[in-house]
């Protein structure tokens, strides 16, 4: 696939201009495959999360579970869970088991999964009368039981309270749906139409990637598309492992703390010839709370982490993997065993990319690739009382600054490395009984520095039925602090807001809060931490500030503890 044109291949025929354009067009025909079934799943799909915020991903990955190809708006962290859940599947069903048309599915945290709420669809492609290839696709679909809608129940002790768990499953083969097991999940959903549809359109896209695939396999035979595969991860391998040697030497520390206490710890070992180890020993063990994340998120969040020390137009591959030895102890925060739930992991998953990120600068002369913390994804759901809707989101905090520049505002820098997925206001106030009032940044949430940390942002979405909410963010209570004598963010929060105007906080982990019809959920996202001292910010960037009204007020306490929205002691 994408051959290193530097050096002749063993299969060029001497003609390397050539094999390199074949390896191109082979290279994006299977990203234009996996970047369609991701499409179709978005145009297919029932919950408006899905259909308006085009939340979902689709990879291409190998008989061998390695990651082949994904699509460009997938996040990092959900291919890393594809790549992860596939093995599974694999030892639950032989592929020598396997027919044509069959299509499996998961959620199992345990197993490679996210949480009750995000499924895995896995399609096997035959190549010769065995399975050569999978395609696979990934959303959050609407509810699938739990204590609360949409899978939100930031009060869940064991996984069970978190939904319907599902180990590796078979849901469809050639002549359809397996109608039995899509009635159980039917009667475990709280929006039964919606799920149905959410997982009709995960096997669509799976199917036309698998329809593209088998068209790729016609055109450039099937030896041609193992070669073409063999060469791509070996040329990212190669690729990953030159950024990579690029980093200091030796083993570099690094911790972050959540919230309620409990710590994520880092050892980052880099041998110098383009080899890394990441080894979370040391982590706080986990917690009958789901702050717990499953190991595929967490390796998930490694990848992103390490990724931006290397060139980030590196292709996401299997190549990019190889050269990580990642070790997560189980039982701990960071790689959740049954029955500890692990719904809530992207606190988590973020401690560790936060905790990598101040290992791997440290070790630079000078903090050289300094970066403050960035404020997180604050996720939220909105329910209905007297009738059965839901809408699940999130808001994106700010990103910390670097030695070099300014944070972005609201980007959710540590999410997962994807885009954004917030959906509209007008489509959201069209199917839903909510009126969103106001979408905005935070003038001065963002870190005081050298350089500022990124602005938080204010969501206000008014009830017009009666509603239950639930919360769940991180940063919220220890805010995003600056780096080199930066300043932390602005907390973010949740609040609720009365129809005259009174304001009352809610918990950063509220469970099914009542809002009545007029009554609006307010949520604060945290700004990102500054870098730098902020007395040697330039005159001239402070008035831009000013003048773009990004601050209208002096600076924060920069004391790392300082939080403007305290939590309030029912909740704490």
């Amino acid at each position: 696939m994408a051959r290193d044109v530097t050096a002749p291949g063993p299969d060029a025929g001497g003609d390397d201009t050539t094999a390199a354009l074949t390896a191109e067009i082979l290279r994006n025909a299977l990203c234009v495959a996996a970047e369609e079934a991701s499409i179709v799943v978005v145009r297919s799909a029932y919950s408006t999360f899905i259909v308006e915020g085009a939340d979902a991903a689709a990879a291409i990955l190998d008989a061998r579970g390695r990651l082949v190809a994904h699509s460009l708006s997938t996040a990092l962290i959900q291919c890393a869970s594809l790549r992860s859940g596939l093995p599974y599947v694999l030892k639950a069903y032989p592929a020598e088991t396997m027919a044509p048309g069959d299509v499996f599915v998961l959620n199992d945290v345990y197993q490679g999964g996210i949480h009750a709420n995000d499924l895995l669809v896995f399609r096997p492609v035959f190549v010769d009368g065995a399975p050569a290839y999978f395609t696979g696709t990934l959303i959050h679909v609407a509810d699938l039981s739990g204590l609360s809608a949409g899978g939100m129940a930031s009060d869940a002790t064991d996984i069970f309270l978190e939904g319907v768990q599902l180990p590796p499953v078979r849901i469809a083969t050639a002549d359809g749906l397996v109608d039995d097991l899509v009635r159980v999940l039917a009667a475990n959903s709280r929006t039964p139409g919606k799920l149905v549809g959410d997982l009709r359109a995960l096997i669509a896209g799976a199917n036309v990637a698998a329809r593209r695939l088998e068209e790729i396999i016609e055109s450039h035979t099937p030896d041609g598309l193992a070669r073409g595969v063999e060469d791509y991860l070996a040329h990212t391998e190669r690729r990953m492992r030159e950024g990579l040697a690029a980093l200091p030497p030796g083993t570099h520390r690094g911790e972050y703390r959540l919230d309620d206490g409990h710590t994520v710890r880092v050892a980052v070992t880099a041998d110098g010839d383009g080899g890394l180890a990441v080894d979370f020993d040391g982590t706080d063990e986990q917690v009958p709370l789901p702050i717990n994340s499953g190991f595929s998120q967490t390796h998930g969040g490694v990848m992103y982490a390490v990724r931006c020390f290397v060139d980030p137009s590196l292709p996401m591959n299997e190549g990019c993997f190889a050269p990580v030895d990642v070790r997560m102890p189980r039982g701990t925060l960071v790689h959740c065993t049954p029955p500890f739930p692990g719904g809530g992991r992207f606190g988590t998953v973020a401690a560790a990319e936060e905790a990598i990120f101040a290992a791997v600068t440290g070790a630079f002369t000078e903090g050289r690739r300094g970066v403050a913390a960035s404020g997180i994804l604050q996720a939220f759901s909105i329910s209905g009382v007297r009738k059965p809707w839901l809408h699940m989101s999130f808001d994106l905090g700010g990103a910390g600054a670097r030695e070099d520049r300014d944070g972005a505002d609201a980007t959710g820098a540590l999410f997962g490395g994807g885009r954004n997925i917030i959906p509209q206001a007008e489509p959201i106030e069209a199917r839903l009984p909510v009126r969103v009032e106001e979408v905005s940044l935070i003038p001065g949430s963002g870190g005081a520095g050298r350089h500022r940390g990124g602005l938080g942002t204010r969501t206000v979405i008014r009830m017009l039925e009666d509603a239950r909410v639930d919360t769940r963010g991180d940063r919220l209570l220890r805010p995003p602090p600056g780096a080199a004598g930066g300043g932390p963010g602005r907390a973010g929060g949740y609040y609720r807001e009365r129809p005259d105007g009174t304001r009352e906080p809610l918990g950063t982990k509220a469970t099914r809060q009542p809002l009545a019809a007029g009554d609006a959920l307010v949520v604060e996202t945290s700004g990102g931490g500054g870098y730098g001292d902020p007395a040697d910010r330039a005159p001239e960037a402070a008035a831009r500030d000013r003048a773009d009204g990004r601050t209208t007020a002096p600076s924060p306490d920069p004391s790392p503890d300082a939080n403007p929205n305290p939590e309030p002691e029912a909740m704490a």
